[in-house]
């Protein structure tokens, strides 16, 4: 178990020194990445690591199969579109409270590559905004007949906004931009009604690829399937690509060696290790999981709302301790301060 006092001093006697990269030390992790997780070649589900006919086991329900049709087999790409090191300094952004006020943006912008991870839930809205309220049809189809992606995004806020209010500490730059499959079930009907909703939201992100867990377990599936429909129905340029499971299965394991022990490791720790292959530097923006800051000033656990999470689903003070260590070992380089950019 992390003690929060113990991390807290160990982050603030790690911020009197300016960071810098060991090439040595980051070189030799990513060779320990290489061997055990292999993101450019498995972080996503292809035609060349997931051939025609593979009968898929899911990450969680492994007594599960999927197999792997012809129809199923063309939304994969040939192969990954990224490959090792590809990019020169990338940032990961999660939603931590730590970013507001931290006036990253320009810094996350600038980056070669950007990721981001999307909560679960994103803003209560005030008003009958709940499908399963008596008056839900009117504001469904109030967001179904909206004109803009702000408007929609108003009305369904789901993914992490990167909206005019929020750019000066979060950026707006996005190459890939995860989706739970959970938020799309509960929010957006899987896709069987409402689509064009989920279509504006996700054109906010531009041309980000969109990235989703579709064989983590059996829920998940059809519901990411769909996803590549809707934006190929509207002609998005946007790509979709899956998680492979076995990806997923290996870096939890890699990381409950390390001893983060969890039912599952955040979508920010799963970017993150993806990123430390596919970039020479990495930075990470967004990622604290205590309610006060390094200096001891109380802040929101989302750098957008104040809805805590599921208790006892992730272990994020030992992610973020881990996150530390790096951090002193010049792997990576954690921000949870002020930004100077540029």
């Amino acid at each position: 178990m992390v003690k929060q006092s113990e991390l807290f001093d160990r982050w603030r006697s790690l911020q009197m020194c300016k960071w810098a990269m060991n090439i040595s030390e980051a070189n030799q992790f990513k060779s320990t990445l290489s061997r055990c997780c292999n993101a450019p070649s498995f972080l996503f589900t292809t035609q060349k690591n997931t051939p025609l006919g593979t009968k898929l086991k899911y990450e969680v329900d492994t007594s599960g199969i999927y197999h792997i049709n012809q129809e199923i087999f063309r939304m994969f790409p040939k192969d990954m579109p990224y490959y090792r090191s590809q990019f020169k300094k990338c940032a990961v952004v999660g939603n931590g409270g730590i970013l507001k006020n931290s006036r990253c943006g320009r810094e996350i912008n600038s980056a070669d590559f950007v990721f981001r991870s999307v909560p679960r839930k994103w803003l209560k809205l005030s008003g009958p905004q709940s499908p399963h309220l008596q008056d839900g049809r009117k504001w469904r189809n109030r967001c179904a007949d909206a004109e803009d992606s702000r408007a929609v995004q108003i009305c369904w806020c789901n993914l992490p906004p990167i909206s005019e209010k929020y750019t000066m500490d979060v950026g707006v730059k996005t190459d890939v931009v995860t989706v739970n499959p959970s938020i799309i079930t509960e929010r957006f009907h899987k896709l069987e009604k409402w689509r064009r909703p989920f279509y504006r939201v996700l054109q906010v992100y531009e041309n980000a690829s969109v990235l989703l867990p579709a064989f983590y377990n059996t829920r998940n599936t059809d519901v990411s399937i769909r996803v590549k429909y809707v934006l190929d129905d509207f002609e998005s340029p946007q790509a979709v690509y899956y998680f492979h499971p076995q990806y997923l299965v290996n870096v939890s394991r890699y990381w409950l060696s390390l001893g983060v022990r969890a039912k599952r490791i955040s979508t920010g720790l799963i970017l993150a290790t993806a990123a430390l292959e596919l970039c020479e530097e990495v930075h990470l923006f967004g990622f604290w999981a205590f309610p006060m800051n390094p200096s001891g000033l109380y802040i929101t656990h989302h750098y957008y709302d104040n809805v805590k999470p599921r208790p006892g689903f992730h272990a994020m003070p030992s992610e973020i301790f881990n996150f530390l260590h790096l951090h002193s070992r010049g792997i990576l380089r954690v921000h949870t301060g002020t930004c100077s950019c540029c």
